[in-house]
């Protein structure tokens, strides 16, 4: 059994607003294992990346690129070449950040569901990735509130996207 414990996590810092959060494995039977044992899952967070996008329907979205700022956090399984500095076969978020930059600032959406669903569709899209959650606000999008925010999730458990804390 494979259970996360937040008190065995170690956070190692990425620049540009990234961090990557490793859990440690422990079994439920008392084991007394050595707490600087190999973590298993990883977390990187993408935070506060911001964008410009054609984003809603009204006349005047369509045709001004609005400010959007995006929240990635994505869970995946790690080995021991990770750990031993073995590029090749890291989760390289760079990469996964640069086709996020892409599709939105080259992309056109009506609602902000599809953008969402877009961008977690590009943070899913590897093997080793277990889950993978994408928040996308859009600030001013409502005269008395900072922002409008849309959260859909992924879990490769699950099979399935979840919206904010609706299931289906």
């Amino acid at each position: 059994m494979m259970l996360n414990i937040e008190s065995k996590s170690r956070n190692l810092s990425r620049g540009s607003g990234s961090m990557v959060k490793l859990k440690s494995n422990s079994k439920s039977n008392g084991d007394k294992r050595n707490t600087s044992e190999l973590p298993s899952v990883a977390t990187i967070n993408i935070r506060n990346l911001r964008l410009r996008t054609y984003i809603g329907f009204n006349p005047d979205e369509r045709v001004k690129r609005q400010d959007v700022v995006i929240n990635i956090e994505i869970d995946y399984y790690i080995n021991k070449g990770v750990l031993s500095d073995e590029v090749d076969v890291a989760l390289n978020y760079k990469v996964i950040t640069k086709k996020v930059i892409k599709r939105v600032e080259d992309g056109q959406f009506l609602l902000l569901e599809k953008l969402v669903a877009d961008i977690l569709a590009i943070c899913s899209d590897h093997p080793d990735i277990n889950r993978a959650c994408v928040t996308v606000d859009k600030p001013n999008a409502l005269r008395f509130a900072d922002s409008v925010s849309l959260t859909l999730e992924y879990r490769c458990d699950q099979q399935s996207t979840n919206v904010a804390t609706g299931e289906n």
